[in-house]
């Protein structure tokens, strides 16, 4: 089995003594391997506030659908069926490819890597392996405001996108700068430069993040890099 690794050191934003959290979370382990491997680590929102109804529903839907391959929108299937089907699929390709030795891998480990009264930004990795040259793994991050649970969009978090995006471009540069033999003509695949679709909070400033084939090759791996705070306030809503 492949062992999953996450791409990134999680740190979690503590709070003083005199300063609670807005949610309390406990840790969901579970793990299937009676057929298909699927693994699953993720924080679990604790109590029956909108804000935790919201983390807990949007991982649960955000894994649903990475099971179901992103074919559908998956808002009204359970995790539970959703691994169901997964595994019946695999008995299918197992069934029909009977000479095959792969086993079908969904690994899934998510972390809160930033909260505060006002956002708590948690970040989900997913690793599946169902076939061909390699594995696929995706990042998300997500931002849920803390007072209504609801998930941020750009919009909600950038005063000026289009000023943003001229803003981060040396900063994209400068995180290219570092893989060897790699610039800014490798990459957007000939299209003008653009935000990820992943902008996420960190206790050190704003996170932003491309994907594996958003911007480039496979080869070419993630991109990411960090904007400290200081730096970035001038675009933000958030304060």
């Amino acid at each position: 089995m492949r062992s999953f690794l996450s791409l990134f050191a999680f740190t979690f934003l503590f709070f003083s003594c005199e300063e609670e959290a807005l949610v309390a979370f406990s840790e969901r382990i579970e793990i299937y391997d009676e057929n298909a491997i699927i693994e699953i680590n993720i924080p679990k929102a604790e109590g029956d506030s909108e804000l935790s109804r919201s983390i807990n529903e949007t991982l649960e839907n955000h894994i649903a659908n990475m099971l179901n391959f992103g074919e559908e929108n998956l808002d009204s299937v359970s995790l539970d069926e959703a691994i169901r089907m997964f595994d019946s699929e695999y008995n299918q390709f197992k069934s029909d490819m009977e000479e095959s030795g792969l086993t079908w891998e969904a690994i899934f480990d998510a972390e809160v890597i930033y909260q505060s009264h006002e956002v708590i930004c948690l970040a989900i990795n997913g690793y599946m392996n169902t076939g061909g040259a390699h594995g696929n793994m995706n990042i998300t991050f997500y931002n849920f405001e803390g007072e209504t649970g609801r998930i941020l969009q750009i919009d909600d978090i950038l005063t000026d996108k289009e000023a943003f995006t001229e803003f981060v471009k040396p900063y994209f540069e400068k995180a290219i700068e570092s893989k060897e033999g790699e610039k800014l003509s490798d990459y957007f695949f000939g299209d003008p430069f653009h935000l990820p679709a992943n902008i996420g909070i960190n206790e050190d400033g704003i996170l932003m993040l491309y994907n594996v084939y958003e911007i480039g090759s496979y080869a070419q791996g993630i991109t990411e890099f960090t904007i400290p705070f200081e730096e970035v306030e001038a675009y933000l809503k958030l304060k």
